[in-house]
């Protein structure tokens, strides 16, 4: 009996708040505004432009200016329809989307009289959607206890690289002391080494002088006995005439030496001097004046010395055009040429003895190694054989103490570097970290995590590159090369929100436009990814990244949608 009346009380209450909830109001009008419907009195248009009897409401005719009057037609332009969507989520649309055949409201409450055939899909889609929500609270719980890990390991890293900076601090300043102890032994190593040293500069000095000395006289009775010889009268003075005379001055080789070929060699002047011959003349004319002397040297009479181990010649090849020109005389012939080429000197005067010249013209010329005298392939050969011995048996520079003295300040000048090479490593190191430690990495130093890592995304044409806290970058798929988008820049967020978008600046500077520039959007997600890119205008370009490191917990989330859904009962 007992159990009869409590179950009846429990009906009487159930359907009380069942009647507390079904709140009479006209179609469209939401719950929060159901008070200014009242049927019992005469409506106010909600703006305060006028009042209407209440039976004008949804008649199907625009009373009051702001369309208040007419929340379930779409008779007013400006007005607006709500669906209650019990079930699902309420929506508030624009009046002119009832009874225009579209299914809006899933309750199916704006096409009540069109020939739309629409359906109550509220609770399926209700179900569907609180599905979703949680899904979408359980990846969020996911991430935010991912980023509870990379707040930890960032804290972590943080106070690592503090300890790092004052480890390194202090190896710096043994590594300073180093490096000014070796600093002292290099200049004590230094000076007796430079007093050591003087004497033997002082004798290079001399000895390049005297050598400086020697060629110049060389080069000057060289010029003499040149002069000698063109000076045909014998004056003291070189004539147009004389050198007019000498087919070794026919430029154009024509046959014949023209004025204007020996005022050249002349240097514009009728005569030339001793002094200006030796002066600037010969400069001018050795050149062709030795190749010219070379060429005309009569051929020696005494034949040159045969090797041991030569083999018999073969017989004489006559040339097609020449049938009488052997062997000899073509290889004559093609030595010529190739002295002619190379502008190789040897003897100028026929009447010096061929061994003095080819000495001098050994001094004066650097002659190819098959000329040189005294080569052949035996000489190359023990010279490859003895290249290292010679290197051995080289005199030494310097004397015992002088040698010891600059070993010593070798040693002491390696070792000073080895140190100042360490400092400067140390310096370098040591200013990293402390541009690291000046980042913001977060309230909670969670993107620290971040720094040091990459992030791709390819696209049709290009695959973009994310380097939190250092760069972007854009590469072509088909190509070459990289295009640097920006450098870190700063966080750019709203305010209350700082941390959800960072700016990347100063990229290349675009063809006749703006220095490229990416935004990255950070949003929720169990995994740090680049997730897409996009370009809404020109050189500048939107990166979508996911990451933990913004997720927060999901009872926030909870608590809107539950404040959401009690202001709609």
């Amino acid at each position: 009996m007992k159990g009869a009346v409590l179950f009846s009380l429990m009906c009487v209450a159930a359907g009380a708040v069942v009647r507390a909830a079904e709140v009479l109001r006209p179609r469209g009008v939401p719950l929060s505004k159901a008070s200014f419907y009242d049927p019992s009195r005469d409506f106010s248009c909600l703006d305060g432009s006028g009042t209407i009897p209440f039976s004008y409401v949804n008649d199907d005719y625009c009373d009051c200016q702001d369309g208040s009057d007419e929340p379930g037609t779409a008779a007013c332009p400006n007005g607006f329809f709500h669906c209650t969507n019990a079930g699902h989520s309420p929506l508030t649309l624009p009046s002119s989307r009832v009874n225009d055949g579209v299914c809006d409201c899933c309750d199916a409450s704006d096409e009540y009289a069109s020939s739309a055939n629409c359906v109550d899909v509220c609770r399926e889609l209700g179900r569907a959607a609180r599905e979703e929500a949680v899904k979408r609270r359980e990846e969020r719980l996911r991430g935010f206890q991912l980023r509870q890990a990379m707040i930890e390991d960032g804290h972590k890293r943080k106070k690592e690289a503090e300890g790092k900076i004052e480890d390194l601090k202090k190896e710096k300043e043994e590594a300073d002391t180093l490096r000014t102890e070796k600093e002292d032994l290099k200049k004590a190593a230094e000076e007796p080494e430079k007093e050591a040293l003087e004497k033997y500069r002082a004798a290079e000095s001399e000895k390049k002088a005297q050598e400086q000395a020697q060629q110049k006289e060389k080069d000057e009775a060289e010029a003499r006995e040149a002069f000698a010889h063109l000076d045909n009268n014998g004056d003291g003075v070189l004539t147009k005439e004389e050198m007019m005379s000498r087919q070794t001055f026919d430029t154009n080789r024509d046959g014949q030496v023209s004025e204007e070929e020996a005022k050249f060699y002349l240097q514009q002047e009728d005569t030339m001097s001793l002094e200006t011959f030796i002066g600037t003349g010969w400069a001018m004319m050795r050149p062709v004046y030795l190749m010219d002397k070379r060429m005309f040297t009569p051929p020696s009479t005494t034949p040159p010395p045969q090797p041991e181990e030569e083999l018999t010649p073969p017989p004489p090849v006559f040339d097609e055009e020449d049938p009488y020109m052997t062997d000899g005389e073509l290889d004559d012939e093609e030595d010529e040429e190739r002295y002619e080429e190379e502008e190789e000197v040897e003897n100028f005067d026929s009447d010096v003895d061929s061994e003095d010249d080819g000495g001098d013209d050994a001094e004066d010329y650097d002659l190819p190694d098959e000329y040189a005298e005294g080569d052949s392939k035996e000489d190359d050969d023990e010279e490859d054989e003895g290249d290292a011995p010679k290197e051995e048996e080289e005199d030494p520079k310097y004397d015992e103490e002088t040698q010891k003295l600059v070993d010593a300040a070798n040693e002491a000048r390696e070792q000073f570097d080895e140190a100042d090479r360490r400092v400067r490593d140390l310096t370098r190191e040591l200013r990293t970290l402390e541009e690291t430690q000046g980042k913001d990495y977060g309230p909670e130093e969670e993107f620290r995590v971040l720094e040091g890592n990459c992030y791709d995304f390819t696209d049709r044409e290009y695959t973009y590159r994310l380097c939190p806290f250092d760069k972007a970058t854009q590469k072509p798929k088909s190509g070459h090369g990289e295009t640097r988008l920006g450098q870190w820049g700063e966080w750019t967020g709203p305010e209350g929100d700082k941390y959800s978008r960072m700016l990347y600046s100063n990229g290349q500077a675009c063809w006749n436009g703006p220095t490229r520039s990416a935004d990255v959007h950070i949003s929720c997600g169990t995994e740090n990814k680049l997730i897409g890119v996009s370009e809404p205008n020109r050189c500048e370009y939107v990166f979508l990244f996911s990451s933990p490191a913004v997720c927060t917990k999901p009872e926030e989330e909870l608590s809107e949608e539950t404040t959401h859904a009690h202001t709609e009962l």
